[in-house]
């Protein structure tokens, strides 16, 4: 079945201010929930100690963007599909990699702080990314744009839609430690269920349009999402780092902000809604979440699993001490 570039081109997909508006006030209050478990002396250490801070970034930002260049160049899609791809490899991490990290035992105080300095050296990273890979990217040369992001506008979603939240909830976590043990389990599973059900709902609000364009860019985003995964998990596996930084780095290359990219693409001074690179960013949205979920849920089973087995050789060791007896 060929590909109707043109009906691409035209597509226009039911996302708007107010929804973004939602999906971060959505991510605020999962990324509350998150700061409920985190102990503000871990940032300390992972301030300290650097490396897997820097494994992380240099993963996420230098070579996510040329492997994901190197994906297009091979399979070769529409145009606006490939630039598409490309404009989501250089965008920062997103505040959902640091929920799926504490699903996952990972080392939260790490992925957040990898979270907030990618997301503030996107001022200048994204950009940059961007204009080297799309230069080179000679096929989509009638459609690229120079882009430029504000600072202001930047900064200020991060102080309010992340660390306002992430702050709030260290707070309480402090102040109520009897009831944040209480909620937090709860909170955790209702603040899952809030986010999904928003995907969902963006999902049926363009229901048709995925229906007949997701057979083109379903196999190239699962590909070059599961690149993002195992560049973090390759990455921080050559350079030694715990099982739980490698966890938190692993998801944090997977997982975008793709709501980044798509203000961008539908910012009428760069791309104006280009059908085919809003499509790739909105189902990026939607689809990084899955994988992510999955490799959160299989790492926290293996936690558990380790633990058993932790306990259950204690109580073997204690079993198999000679007892003392008293004549």
């Amino acid at each position: 079945m060929d590909l109707d570039y043109f009906a691409l081109e035209r597509l226009q997909l039911n996302f708007s201010q107010a929804g973004y508006i939602a999906l971060n006030t959505v991510l605020a209050i999962v990324m509350f929930v998150v700061a409920l478990g985190v102990d503000p002396h871990d940032f300390k250490k992972v301030l300290l100690k650097p490396k897997a801070s820097l494994v992380g970034l240099i993963a996420q930002i230098l070579l996510f963007p040329a492997f994901s260049f190197l994906l297009v160049k091979i399979l070769q899609p529409a145009p606006s599909i490939g630039l598409g791809m490309i404009l989501v490899a250089c965008c920062p991490s997103g505040n959902v990699a640091n929920f799926l990290c504490s699903v996952a035992k990972g080392n939260v105080p790490l992925s957040v702080c990898m979270t907030t300095f990618s997301t503030l050296l996107a001022i200048i990273t994204t950009p940059f990314n961007f204009a080297i890979w799309s230069r080179l990217y000679t096929e989509a040369s009638g459609i690229t744009h120079t882009i430029s992001l504000d600072a202001w506008t930047i900064i200020s979603n991060i102080l309010w839609f992340f660390c306002l939240p992430l702050v709030l909830g260290m707070v309480f976590a402090k102040l109520l430690p009897r009831l944040k043990e209480k909620i937090i389990k709860p909170a955790k599973k209702i603040s899952m269920v809030l986010f999904i059900g928003f995907l969902l709902m963006a999902l049926l609000s363009n229901v048709k349009s995925f229906i007949e364009f997701i057979p083109y860019i379903f196999i190239m985003v699962l590909i070059q999402n599961g690149i993002g995964f195992l560049t973090g998990f390759s990455v921080s596996y050559i350079f030694r780092l715990s099982k739980e930084d490698r966890r938190s780095v692993s998801l944090y290359t997977g997982i975008l902000n793709s709501g980044l990219g798509l203000s961008l693409i539908f910012n009428p001074e760069t791309f104006n809604g280009n059908g085919g690179m809003a499509f790739i960013a909105a189902w990026w949205g939607i689809w990084h979440i899955i994988p992510g979920l999955g490799i959160a849920l299989v790492c926290l089973r293996r936690v558990k699993r380790s633990l058993l087995l932790e306990v259950e050789k204690q109580t073997e060791t204690v079993s198999l001490q000679p007892s003392l007896s008293i004549e």
